[in-house]
């Protein structure tokens, strides 16, 4: 914990506006992952062949998928600083991870983010750490993201929906269009 508290200055001086993409990940099945050079996503499918569209952990009162949790975004400091042991622990399969701040302050609910040529809408949607996050990075891990005063700084991530179809690549930045 002590180590996590001490990253908290580095993890929020990211930068605020355009940030690079520095990982693609995809979750085509339970614990699988692969790590792609580029994404297409869409607002109907979110990334096709990933799980949201047949296992999404939350959907709408009709049943279907809540387009509001398709994509996830993880800080790359945050991703550096729990993710130690890369060959061990799986990869917790956010499909973006990107040097930007993804805090409440800096992207309210409703901004748009453009990635590749895909455009993002961050969700209400409080990403807050999932079981498998605990058993893979730590309890320590998950209450540093629930912790008092940090549900705000976004740790473990955003979530958004697709709202422009697209591609996204490696070589792409996360870059905010209109803030919420």
């Amino acid at each position: 914990m002590a180590d996590l508290m001490a990253a908290l200055p580095h993890i929020l001086a990211a930068p605020k506006d355009k940030g690079p993409i520095t990982q693609l990940c995809t979750r085509p099945m339970r614990n699988h992952r692969a790590f792609p050079p580029a994404l297409t996503v869409t607002c109907a499918s979110g990334i096709p062949g990933e799980r949201w569209l047949t296992e999404p952990w939350l959907r709408l009162p009709d049943g279907s998928p809540d387009p509001d949790i398709q994509i996830s975004v993880l800080a790359a400091r945050v991703l550096g600083l729990v993710w130690r042991d890369g060959e061990d622990i799986p990869h917790p399969g956010d499909p973006i991870v990107a040097d930007l701040d993804l805090t409440e302050a800096n992207l309210p609910t409703g901004t748009l983010l453009q990635a590749g040529t895909a455009v993002l809408r961050v969700s209400p949607v409080f990403n807050d750490g999932c079981v498998k996050w605990t058993a893979r990075y730590g309890p320590e891990a998950r209450a540093w993201i629930t912790a008092p005063g940090h549900r705000d700084l976004r740790l473990r991530g955003i979530l958004c929906s697709v709202e422009q179809d697209g591609i996204i690549t490696l070589q792409d930045t996360l870059t905010i269009l209109h803030r919420g």
